[in-house]
């Protein structure tokens, strides 16, 4: 059996990776989260799926769980995520950088052979070139969120050098899926339409975002892993598709047949950056196929929403 451990497992990323892993029954997974924003619920419950309530910001709370398990590989996507929620706990959010430490120093320590970093498009910054590519693209981050990014992938770069400690870097652009939280864009705007509400927007809406379907995101990092491709490397996951947020709320309204208005609200003061588009490239090659198109995404969430009897979003 080869043990993965994921970290931030019960919530989107790590909870669709986990699910997926699970499907190869050479594969045991251990997940390890506090709850402090994933659910329970999400955990796959599979029988090669083990969950673990425990903050990887806490040495001590995790290194017995390296001790029993001997993890071949780790994919550390635990984080204090969505704008709001970074902006409003900064501290919170700089904490995040004990956990990578501890990630790192653990699995130096117990013979892993790759782990796998969940970074941002955030470290970007305000984009000097569209579309972003990973290697001559400047990291301009200023806000915490993006700091702690940027900081995260200098320790896995510096762990490489000094101990060999191979790792891979997605850089994850806008990820949505049946699983998101209803605070991210695409399921807060999904909740609204579908419920025949104001979908408010800041600013003019003019700023533009790519949207990548969940599944994309997990074929692309599980073909890195057993293909052994992008080690000691970065590679960014999204969709090179750019659509404004006020499209996607005319999109979204068309596709779910809503009656909703769009209203607009002041511009955020900051953390709302005013374009996002990566060069997925090598993403491409990874994934070896088509990506999902938004129109087909949006469409796949409303029957998943469908199929949970309307009751995500009270849907009457």
């Amino acid at each position: 059996m080869i043990n993965i451990l994921i970290t931030g497992g019960a919530g989107q990323l790590g909870s669709s990776l986990a699910a997926k892993l699970a499907l190869n029954t050479d594969v045991n997974v251990v997940i390890i989260d506090n709850l402090s924003t994933g659910k329970k619920s999400k955990v796959p419950k599979k029988d090669n799926v083990k969950f673990i309530r425990a903050d990887v910001n806490d040495y001590n709370d995790i290194i017995s769980i390296f001790a029993t398990f001997k993890f071949e590989y780790v994919f550390h996507y635990a984080a204090v995520v969505g704008v709001e929620r970074t902006l409003s706990n900064p501290i919170n959010v700089l904490n995040d950088i004990d956990g990578i430490k501890n990630i790192l120093s653990l699995s130096k320590n117990s013979g892993v052979k790759r782990v796998f970093y969940s970074s941002s498009s955030e470290v970007y910054g305000e984009p000097f070139e569209i579309p972003q590519n990973e290697k001559t693209t400047p990291l301009n981050s200023r806000l915490p969120y993006a700091i702690v990014k940027n900081v995260g992938e200098a320790f896995f770069k510096a762990y490489q050098r000094e101990y060999g400690l191979n790792y891979t870097i997605f850089r994850f652009f806008n990820t949505y899926g049946p699983m998101q939280s209803n605070d991210f864009v695409m399921p807060r705007f999904m909740r609204l339409a579908l419920n025949n509400q104001p979908i408010p927007i800041y600013g003019k809406g003019d700023q533009t975002r790519s949207f990548c379907y969940i599944d994309d995101n997990v074929d692309t990092c599980i073909n890195a892993l057993y293909n052994n491709a992008f080690v000691n490397d970065v590679l960014n996951v999204g969709n090179d598709l750019e659509i404004s947020i006020l499209d996607l709320a005319k999109k979204i309204i068309e596709i779910t047949n809503s009656t909703s208005e769009i209203i607009f609200l002041p511009a955020l003061k900051e953390g709302d950056m005013n374009r996002r588009c990566p060069d997925i490239s090598k993403m491409k090659a990874l994934l070896g196929r088509d990506l999902i198109s938004i129109d087909k995404g949006i469409e796949m969430l409303l029957e998943k929403y469908k199929i949970d009897n309307k009751s995500r979003f009270n849907i009457r």
